[in-house]
């Protein structure tokens, strides 16, 4: 049951950043924002445009989440994570992780 979550997140997270591609990408290559281990993406700096972008995706990946807790019966906390240590796995070097509550970049 949890590798079939994680090829739903892996997938989900795919499709999320696909339809953000530009925005989201170089949002993080300029450290605008980066990943948390929550699941969600955070401003690194603050900047208006980069706050709008990160509202929009997370309530985007917050129902995708419930979906899967849903359809798999599981807490949404647990999706998060899974989903939030996934993303900070594939997040490439350069960019901004969340650790501790603290930015560093891989």
């Amino acid at each position: 049951m949890l590798r079939s979550i994680l090829i739903v997140v892996s997938a989900f997270l795919l499709l999320v950043s696909a339809a953000w591609a530009l925005d989201l990408a170089s949002a993080k290559k300029s450290g605008l924002v980066g990943e948390t281990p929550s699941g969600y993406l955070a401003v690194v700096q603050a900047n208006p445009a980069a706050a709008d972008l990160v509202k929009s995706i997370n309530a985007k990946r917050k129902q995708e989440y419930v979906d899967i807790a849903k359809r798999n019966g599981i807490e949404l906390k647990a999706v998060e994570q899974l989903a939030g240590k996934k993303a900070m796995d594939k997040t490439p070097a350069g960019q901004f992780v969340q650790i501790n509550g603290a930015w560093v970049k891989k």
